[in-house]
């Protein structure tokens, strides 16, 4: 028997946005978890990518993307750029009405939970890295953590590329790897949405007692939390859909984004 639909349905969609297609990793969690809503993906492939750029500028391209999608009209924004949340996140949340999630705390979350020895590493964007978004909100949870902050700035470009399991890529891996390995790390937060595509590689460099923490999950469920607590969600007895829009080419965001999202997608507008 289905469920019946709530009164205060909200049949508005959620916005998800990140500089280019690593975000989709998130989005394909929120699709997983939380299959009724519906969702409008922004892509600001244009300006790809954030990690190199100064904080203002950051900060301003996220704005940029979240006035877009206010202007869509969504009910909730999820920034799945780790880049621009660690930027931007209490400036737009300050800014906006619409609610408006970021990736760092629940990563955080994860690892200040899943960590053994309390040594925690962070590979992550120079953008990232050089906010201590991670390291500040780590810290915040337990103040015995030791971080270990990497930035990695080869890696996103190459991933986004497609260049997803060449030597060049595992070269930048390994790079940002050694660090960690030597500080002894117990745990890893993938502080950028790309590196989830090179997990596998990753767990092998490091070795099978690091535990890898992907923000995407941890995201999707305070998402699903947040529509509850507000009054905000889609009513369950539906199929969700989703939508994407990019700053740059359309075509090269389809054939990329798919690998990233693993699931369909059929068209991709200009915006």
């Amino acid at each position: 028997m289905s469920e019946t639909a709530p009164q205060n349905a909200d049949r508005r969609a959620i916005g998800v946005f990140d500089s280019g297609v690593g975000g989709l990793t998130v989005l394909h969690e929120c699709l997983v978890n939380l299959p009724h809503e519906d969702f409008v993906y922004l892509g600001d492939t244009a300006n790809f990518p954030y990690g190199p750029r100064k904080l203002v500028e950051v900060r301003r391209l996220a704005f940029a993307a979240t006035e877009a999608l206010v202007d869509l009209g969504v009910k909730l924004i999820i920034v799945a750029c780790n880049s621009a949340a660690a930027a931007a996140l209490a400036q737009l949340q300050a800014a906006f009405s619409t609610p408006i999630v970021g990736v760092v705390m629940p990563g955080a979350r994860a690892a200040a939970q899943a960590t053994r020895e309390r040594r925690v590493g962070v590979l992550a964007t120079e953008a990232t890295i050089r906010s201590n978004a991670y390291q500040n909100a780590l810290q915040s949870l337990d103040a015995g953590l030791e971080v270990f902050p990497v930035a990695c700035p080869r890696l996103a470009p190459l991933i986004q590329g497609g260049d997803v399991f060449s030597e060049e890529t595992e070269g930048a891996a390994r790079e940002g790897v050694a660090p960690l390995k030597a500080a002894g790390v117990d745990t890893v937060i993938l502080g950028c949405t790309h590196y989830p595509l090179i997990s596998p590689m990753l767990r092998r460099l490091l070795g099978p007692q690091v535990a890898l923490i992907d923000s995407a999950e941890e995201t999707a469920r305070e998402v699903g939390e947040i529509l509850t607590r507000k009054g905000i969600s889609q009513s369950k007895d539906r199929e969700g859909d989703y939508r994407f829009y990019a700053s740059g080419d359309a075509d090269e965001f389809r054939e990329v984004g798919a690998r990233f999202l693993q699931l369909p997608i059929r068209e991709v507008n200009r915006i």
